[in-house]
Formats: C-alpha cells, structure tokens, sequence
C-alpha cells in the first residue's frame, strides 16, 4: 500500500497548490474508519480507496478528487455519515461522496431496479461534477483488477456485464481510452474466456510470423517523418482482444480480415502538421480505399481528435496509423481528466463533449422507470457513430442507423415532436430513411404534428425512444383519463348525486389520489371503480337503496334484452352492438362486455381495450357466432394502411376493394409525409374470410407497403 507522506508527496509533485492537511485527514479518517474491515482478497479494505486514490493521481487530479476517492466507501461501508463528511471536510467533498455513494440502504424489488436506481443517481450527481464519474470509474477499475478474488461466479459475471455495458461506454465517452480498453479487456475475460483465450492465441501467432514488423514499420515511419522534416514520434501496439473480437462480431468477418489489428501512432506538434504527416504516408504507402477518416476536422462525440488511414506496410501486411498532435493525444488517452475543470474553460469543450451528459439528463427526465431509463441509457452510450450536419452547418454525430427522426431529437426534443418530413441532401426522404456520414439533413416541422407510435420502430437513439414513449404514455393517460370521466359522470346522474370539481377533489383525498385528473385516469384503467369514487365522495352513500327503481347491473345472460344480432351466448332481442375499436367481422373469435345502460358490447379477443376488464370477470362474456344461421348483413373491418404517394393510389385500392367484393364506407388519413400516407380504411364485408381475401388482395398492390387490421 501507498503511505500516507508518498501519496501527499505525488500530489504536489504535480499540484502545487493541493491542500496537504485535506489529504491527510482524509487519509487517516477513512483508515480509521474502515478499521479491520477485509476485502475477498483477505487485504485490508483501506486497501481499495488507496488504489483508487493511486489510479486518480496518475490523472493528476485535484486534492478535492484525491480525497473523495479516498472517503468513497465509508458512507456505504461504515458507520461515519455523510454530516460528518461534511463537517470534516466540506459541502462539496460530500456532494461527491454521495455521488458515488450506492443506493444500498432502501428496499428495491429486483437486482435490475437497484442497479437502474444507483445509476440514476450517479448520473445527477455526476451532471453536477463530472470528478464524480472519474472517482467511479476509477472505483470500478480497481474492482475489475481484483474481481477474480470474488468466489461466486454469477457475481463475478453481472459485475463484468454491468462493465461493459455502462462504466467501459462512459469512460469512452469522456474520452478515456486507456481506462475504457482495459476495463473491456478485464469484463471479456470474465464473461467469455474461451474467445479471450483463442484470439489471444491468433495474436501471439501472428507476432510470430512476423516478430520484426513493430520495429520495421516504426523504423519506415520515423525515417519517412525526418526526411520531410517533420518531428514526431512514432509508437507501435496490438489491438486488445476484446476490440477485436467485437468487430469481428459486429462485421461479421474473420480474424484475417481484420485490417488494424496493429496500429502506428504518429504524434507530431501542431494540426498543420498532421495534414502533412498524412501526406507524406500516403505517397509512401498503398492506401485501403473506405478507410481514411477525419476525425480532427469533425471530432467525435467525446472529443476524440485524430486522423486515422489504413496502408499496406512492410511484409504486405495491413497497418493502422493514427496522427494527431500532442494535445490531442493526451486528451485521446486521458479524456476529460485532461481539463476536468471544463466548466471554467471557454474552449467549446462543454458545449461538444458534455452534450452527451445533457442528452442522458434528458433521457432520466422522461423515462416512466428506472429500469425503462437504463435501458434508453444504454442505447445512447454504446454505439457507433456517424456524422450529419444541419443547414447552418452544425454537427450532429448519431449512432450508425439512425434516422431524421433521431437527428430531429437530437437538435431538440420539439423538432422531434413536430417532425412531419425531412430532407437529405436536399432530397426528400422518408422519415425511416438511414443516415449517412456526411449527410446534410433539414426537417420539416409543424406546430399539428405528434411523435407516432411507429416511430419506435426505427428510431436508434435513447433520447429519440424515450420522448416517443412519453408522448404515447401521456396520450393513453388522455384517453383513460376521457374514459373515466364518462363513467364517474353516468355513474353520478345514475344516482342522482352531486357531481363536481370540488366533490371530485374531496374523493381523491379519501382514495389517496393526486387529483381528480389521475382519479378520473384510474377509474378509466379499471385499477378504481365507479362505485369506490361514489363511496369516497358520499361515505354515508347505500348502493342498494340509492339505486331502487334504477336500472340494475347485469348479473347473467339472462338479464339482458334480446337483440337480432346472430351470436350465441345471449338471448334473443339482447341489446348488442359491435365494439368500435376493434371492428369485430362474423367469424372473429369474440366476447363480450356488460356495459350497464348500455348493454353488451361485442369486441374481438385480441382487442386491446379488453385489458382495461381485465379486473372485473363479472362483466365477461363468452360469446360465439352462429354459424350455422342465414346472415345476409355486411359488417365493417377496419384496416390501416401505408400507401406510396403517388397520383392514382386512392383510385387504385377502391378498384381493388370493389373488385373482391368489398365497399369502403369510411377513410381517415392519420399520417402523411412527402413519400408515404398512413391511412384507416372502414370496408364492409361478409364475414372474416371474406376481409382476409381483401387484405391479401391489397398486400400484392405495389402502391402499399404494408396492410394491418386494427386490433383496438
């Protein structure tokens, strides 16, 4: 273990100004308070925050990082509080304790939402004080370089998965490279150790092959660079495993394929310089067309800055060189602990590195649960990027696949929501197009447009999925809401009661409920009834007596007024009437709902309003159609449709529909942009059997690309 005066002395060595007595106490406070206290190692604990402390010195970090790394555990771990944190050592040591502090003292139903919940407050912790997120990650990196201590093989797996799919992807995307790539390396040796050890095995092999190709490729760059009087220095080194073996998986290509397994740094002094060096390599060397990128000119998201090109090099053998100034590399290796003071900095570094940050804040914002945010978290950190512009010229950089509508929320999340087209390139595209890198993309709003629901087919972005999400939640919210007013209302004039804001409100503080708005929003559900609204509102109120000489609740079939409708399972002249939300046809598979006034509402199986009757069995009824029965009525099938925009389309499907036999009675356009219409198509027909042979006619139709019924 480190001592105390080396760890003070390695400090000041690169820090001056530290405060020498705030490192001390800081170290005598957490040894004294971790006591005894051993790891699965058997070393002490007071082991680990000292690590911690090492890793973040060799980021020459500031004393306040310094002694938070060493504090880290003892909230969590020992009996000192966080009042104390802040008596000893001020409010913001103890800001940053917390923040890396775990949510472990409250009761959370499953392991998925304990990790969501911590995460959730790491990330505003760490949107406060972006030293927080250093203190974790290198937390977690000293956990990592000791997991194989832990003797339970599914811990020593959910804490590597846990790595890689969060903490490697955040220290990406603050830059840290180092930190990122040996913290994959250590997670893939837990997690698959068969496929660390075989490409292990591939990279020693080739080693062999050719054991003097580091040497004479670094030899070849440096004579290349003093010839055409450029100062650099040149280092050579082996892809890790991991790396590796994700692209492979990712392309879908062999070991042999890979063209960068070895790459060359080339480190020289000013960004002219860079331009130049990449010059001179390229006269030398054969290029591999495709693989040349700028990342100096159009950085990536977390500020990587570089220019990477693919050459044949000595030995035939595909070569990777990266050229970059000084600067850039040591922000390409240490990240934001290169200016983690970037909130006093007026470089632009907040503004293009810590974008990120806000998008994720946002994303915690909307999510409906912790599990729900983790999982848009994850979408946003983890994947490849490409790079787009807006017509002013601004960078927008997105993860490969994503569409206008992700570009469209990543300007804003209201040119998400009022997205009605876009245009690519000045042409327009649908708005499930791909982007490309390089794409210039304009969108086109209007103040009418909502986020639909197919939206979260295609969209790639956490940020995108989480407001469309939020919108859909909100809108069924609406329509529940709708729902129980017209029930509370019937429910209220049925007894002749007093129905109104303030008889409204005083039931929702008996029921434990917000408002009126979230009671009217439960009752429309089906989590309340009418008659638990009635009761709140009027405790002294009798159902039975209320309700004399009033229609009653149907208790069985028999209750029921007889109607003509050909279905069995109620009585003949029953009151019936088909559901409009699912448009059930003759030979559906159907039940029904008692509704009181109203009578038996007929809805197909698969309708998706049955789920707000899932908790009242006593209005179902099992009901079927009768065959066997003269019918010589024609009922309506709802249909939704996505039709090319072209001249004649309409004409085209009325054709068809009529053709089979079939009648439009009803069309509504629900959506439209530039290349497709969305649209619902009421058609009668005779039974199911015939609406299945229309929708089959439809489907061949090369003005449609795709025909559903609606199912609620």
């Amino acid at each position: 273990m480190i001592r105390q005066f080396e760890l003070v002395e390695t400090v000041k060595a690169y820090d001056p100004d530290a405060d020498e007595t705030l490192l001390n106490r800081a170290y005598v406070f957490a040894m004294k308070a971790h006591g005894t206290q051993t790891r699965a190692s058997g070393d002490p604990y007071f082991s680990h925050p000292l690590e911690v402390a090492g890793i973040l010195t060799s980021l020459k970090l500031d004393g306040d990082t310094i002694a938070t790394a060493l504090l880290h555990d003892v909230v969590e771990d020992t009996l000192s509080t966080l009042e104390e944190i802040e008596e000893l050592f001020g409010t913001k040591i103890r800001e940053m304790v917390d923040g890396v502090t775990k949510l472990s003292k409250i009761e959370l139903q499953t392991e998925s939402v304990r990790q969501a919940e911590n995460f959730r407050k790491f990330l505003l912790a760490m949107s406060n004080d972006i030293r927080v997120l250093l203190v974790k990650l290198a937390d977690r990196l000293h956990n990592m370089r000791t997991l194989h201590y832990i003797k339970k093989e599914e811990k020593r797996r959910r804490i590597a998965l846990e790595t890689l799919e969060i903490y490697a992807p955040l220290a990406e995307r603050i830059g840290m490279h180092e930190m990122k790539d040996e913290l994959e390396h250590l997670a893939f040796q837990q997690l698959d150790p068969e496929a660390m050890q075989s490409i292990t095995a591939r990279l020693h092999y080739l080693i062999e092959q050719n054991p003097t190709l580091e040497m004479d490729m670094s030899e070849a760059l440096k004579g290349l660079m003093r010839k055409n009087g450029l100062e650099a220095d040149i280092s050579g080194r082996i892809k890790r495993p991991y790396s590796i073996w994700r692209k492979m998986e990712r392309r879908n290509i062999s070991f042999e394929e890979l063209s960068d397994v070895m790459a060359f740094r080339v480190i020289v002094n000013d960004t002219d310089a860079c331009y130049r060096a990449l010059g001179v390599v390229h006269q030398e060397f054969a290029m591999i067309p495709g693989r040349f990128k700028d990342y100096i000119s159009t950085p990536k998201r977390n500020y990587y800055r570089s220019l990477h090109t693919t050459v044949i090099g000595p030995h035939k053998r595909r070569l990777e060189i990266q050229i970059r100034t000084r600067r850039m590399h040591e922000e390409a290796e240490l990240g934001v602990a290169a200016h983690w003071q970037y909130k006093q900095t007026a470089d632009g570094v907040e503004g293009s590195q810590f974008r990120w940050l806000r998008e994720l804040l946002e994303i915690l914002e909307h999510a409906s649960d912790p599990e729900e945010f983790l999982e848009h978290t994850k979408l946003a950190m983890y994947q490849e990027t490409v790079f787009c512009f807006t017509p002013k010229g601004e960078l927008i950089s997105l993860p490969r696949g994503a569409s206008p509508v992700d570009f469209a929320y990543a300007v804003h999340t209201q040119v998400g929501d009022r997205c009605v087209g876009a245009k690519v390139n000045g042409r327009m595209v649908p708005l499930r197009h791909q982007l490309q890198n390089g794409d210039q993309v304009e969108i086109l709003t209007s103040k009418g447009q909502t986020p639909s629901p197919r939206w979260e087919n295609f969209v790639v972005t956490g940020k995108a999925r989480s407001a469309i999400r939020r919108h859909m939640r909100h809108q069924r919210d609406a329509e529940f809401s709708q729902l129980g007013v017209t029930l509370v209302s019937k429910a209220f004039r049925r007894h002749g009661l007093d129905y109104s804001d303030k008889v409204l409100s005083e039931a929702a503080k008996v029921l434990k409920v917000e408002d009126a708005h979230d009671l009217y929003t439960l009752v429309g559900q089906g989590t309340l009834s009418e008659e638990d609204v009635l009761k709140a509102a009027y405790p002294g109120f009798q159902m039975d007596a209320r309700a004399e000489g009033l229609p009653k609740v149907h208790q069985g079939v028999e209750d029921v007024v007889a109607g003509a409708m050909p279905i069995q399972g109620v009585g003949d002249g029953a009151a019936v009437h088909l559901a409009d939300c699912c448009h059930p046809v003759r030979g559906d598979r159907i039940v029904g709902i008692r509704i009181a006034d109203v009578g038996v509402e007929i809805h197909r199986i698969d309708c998706r309003k049955l789920d707000l009757y899932d908790d009242r069995p006593a209005i179902w009824l099992d009901l079927a159609w009768q065959d066997s029965r003269a019918d010589d009525a024609f009922y309506v099938g709802r249909l939704r449709l996505e039709v090319v925009n072209e001249m004649g389309a309409l004409a085209n499907i009325t054709a068809m529909v009529a053709k089979a036999g079939g009648n439009i009675s009803n069309l509504q356009m629900t959506e439209r942009d530039p290349e497709f219409y969305t649209m619902l198509v009421d058609v009668e027909v005779r039974d199911v059997k015939h609406l299945t042979d229309i929708v089959r006619a439809l489907r061949v139709n090369r003005v449609i690309s795709n025909v559903e019924r609606v199912s609620g």
